[in-house]
Order: C-alpha cells, then structure tokens, then sequence
C-alpha cells in the first residue's frame, strides 16, 4: 500500500455497524448511499477498508465500479462482477465443467446457472445469482458499487438498480440479512435520484455525505516528512492544512504539489509549507481558470443552457417557458426548443462531457465542481465571464491584413 496511504478504521467500523443493524437509528441495512466528490479519496477507501471490514464480519464482499468501463453496460459490469464471485466459489464441479467445455451448471441441486448470462433475457436473474452465491459460499453477500449514479445513464443499469432491490427484499428476513448494498457517488445530486421519487428503485433511502480526509490526515502527513526530513522539524500543520483545503480536501493533488516541494532536486529547506502553500493556491487558480476557459469557448446559447443549470441544479428543466425566456435574455435571440436541444448535446459531446443525461432524460452538470465555480465568481460579482475584446484586432486584420 502506498506509503502516504492514512487508514480511517474508525469510520469503516461505524458504517459496518450501521450495516449490519448494531445502530437502531440507521437504515443503513436496507441500502447504505455515501456521496463525496472526486478524488476525496472514496474509492480507496471502499476498497482498502470497508471491503475488508465487511469480509471481517464472515461475509463475501463484491466490489464493482461502473467506472471502470465507460464504455460498457453498467447493468452487464454489475452481472459481471457477481459472475466473477460466483466462479470462484464453484470448486471442483467448476473446474470439471470447464474442463468439459460445459458452462450451465447445478448449483445447490435446485438452480442451473450460466455465469455467462447473468442478467439477460435468457439467463439467470440477478436475485437468482446472489441467491447462489449466498448458497455456495455459505455466507452473507455485501455488494459495494462504486460510482452507482452511472447505473441511471441507460435502461439496463436502471435495470439492473431494480433488480437488486428485487434481490434485497426476497434475500433479507428479519434478523437474518443475507444480501448488504453499499452504492456510492462522486455527485449527491445524480444519486439522489436513485432514492427520491416513487419510481426510483430504493424510494425512501437517505443519502449519507461520506466525511472527507481532516486535519488528522495533515497531521499524518507531517509525521512521515518529519520522519523522512528531520531538519524539516517542526512541521507547520496549519499552513499544510490551508493548503489541503485550497485544493478541495483532495489528496492526489495535495500530495503531488508536495512532492515537487520536497523533490531532493528543489533542495527543499524549512519553511516549506509556504511554497506548498503557494503551489496548491496556484492550482486551484488553473482550475478555475480551465473552467473558465471551457465556458467561454462556448457558443452562447450553450453558455445559456449552462447558465441556467447552475442556477437550477436539480430544478433544471432544459425546454420549459422559463428556460426558453432565460435564453433569449442571454443571447438576445429567439431560442427554441430545437435550438437548446443542439445546444444540449453539443455540450454532451464536449471532451470532456459538460452534461451528464439519465436514460429518463435528466440533466446535471457532469462536472460538480462547475457549481462551486459559478458560485464563488458570483459572490465575488465577476459572474459572467467575459472574454478578451477582439474588436481592435478584426480592425487591424481588416485594415492591413493578417500579421505575420
């Protein structure tokens, strides 16, 4: 494990506990949702410590990121996932069956399952799949799905949410919990979507901000340069832990930025921090600026559609009157509907995407840090961003040709 890696055993011990019922005043059994923006370092911690924990408690735990492949099915990366677990507790009938170039096998003397088809029209269900792996490898199942939002991005995945569900409540009895959820999100407001309208496959389930890295991480980090550069002693925490808020409380990026700090090369001496510091305010300054940049490049009916997001969040309605009206205030033309539809998937099509689109049609920024962006220029009374005036030069073109 990397060697800056800072554990959390306290936090995986309390969402375990939430888990597996020990917590009266947590739901969590029924489905735990954790929500923190990228890069905070949730996914790590998925993997390194809450998969672990749970194994801990005598249970088989799947990880599945929906991540991992854009470019595939979520639905099938779920299945898959499942698939690959199930093989591996099959044994000797697995390995003979394979030997014979046979794939449907008897499981338990009661279920026939093709591992190949788990979730088609022509194979095993979901349910019928984590009911056999239960069976199998005589435990409980935890199935932790990182970036789960992504599920909402075609009709497989959404179908794939249900039948999970489906799967939850035909497993779990009272006292006997066969089957735990965990889904996770780098966007609150796309998995939100996931539990908050009767149509949405966990109705009722709440949203838990998962705590991002504090000041203890700093401190961590302090240690190991204390350790590694002794002269360096004493460490400035709070000049470290500016920096680290500065950068979102992400830690790849405050780690690099204090790698180059600490490059034996850049014969680093103390007082360092300050140049950390200095670094990591650099960095939030480009990525505003590349926000910035992204925005203006745009044609300005996509900047209208962009704008009205950030104002609407989760109220956006990309073709109503209102928004329609907002347009043409923005661009001082007549928008249609047509017209903000290009405008819609010119934005999609953008590398990287500006706008993330659910298979029911709903819109979010791709990109939650655009909306802190927007908010921050718009307290500071520089929203919206304007670009260079080009007039003088078209003048100078026009006049006298292009320069060489």
């Amino acid at each position: 494990m990397d060697a800056f890696y800072y554990s959390r055993p306290a936090l995986a011990d309390h969402l375990v506990a939430d888990l597996i019922g020990r917590n009266p005043f947590s739901d969590a059994s029924n489905g735990l949702f954790l929500a923190a923006p990228r890069r905070t370092g949730k996914s790590t911690f998925l993997q390194n410590e809450l998969r672990p924990a749970l194994e801990k408690t005598g249970r088989v735990v799947v990880y599945v990121d929906l991540w991992s492949d854009k470019s595939r099915n979520p639905g099938a990366l779920i299945a898959d996932a499942v698939a690959a677990e199930l093989q591996k507790h099959l044994g000797i009938v697995a390995k003979t069956a394979k030997a014979a170039g046979v794939e449907e096998l008897n499981i338990a003397g009661w279920m026939k399952i093709d591992t190949k088809k788990i979730g088609k029209i022509d194979g095993a269900t979901l349910t019928d799949a984590l009911r056999a792996l239960c069976e199998m490898s005589g435990k409980p199942v935890a199935l932790i799905i990182d970036e789960a939002q992504h599920s909402l991005t075609s009709e497989e995945g959404e179908t794939a949410m249900t039948a999970l569900k489906s799967a939850r409540d035909q497993l779990n009895r009272p006292g006997d919990t066969r089957l735990l959820l965990v889904m996770s999100g780098s966007d609150r407001d796309k998995l939100l979507r996931l539990v908050n309208s009767n149509a949405a496959p966990f109705f009722g389930s709440a949203i838990s901000r998962m705590p991002e890295l504090d000041r203890d991480f700093i401190v961590h980090i302090a240690g190991l340069v204390e350790r590694s550069y002794p002269r360096m002693a004493p460490i400035d925490v709070d000049t470290l832990w500016d920096a680290f808020q500065r950068l979102a409380h992400r830690p790849q990026p405050f780690l690099r930025v204090l790698g180059i700090v600490l490059n034996p090369l850049n014969s680093p001496m103390p007082g360092f921090e300050r140049d950390v510091l200095a670094l990591a305010e650099a960095q939030r300054a480009d990525d505003e600026r590349a926000m910035e940049s992204a925005y203006l490049v745009l044609r300005p009916i996509e900047q209208a559609v962009l704008w009205r997001m950030f104002e609407q969040k989760d109220r956006f309605r990309p073709y109503d009157a209102e928004a329609l009206t907002f347009y043409r205030e923005k661009t001082g033309e007549k928008i249609t509907a047509q017209k903000a539809q290009a405008a819609i998937a010119s934005l999609r099509a953008q590398t990287p995407s500006l706008m993330w689109k659910s298979a029911k049609g709903e819109y979010a920024l791709d990109d939650t840090g655009m909306y802190q962006w927007f908010e921050k220029r718009r307290m500071e009374g520089v929203w919206p961003p304007v670009g260079p005036d080009l007039t003088d030069v078209d003048e100078d073109v026009d006049q006298e040709g292009p320069r060489p």
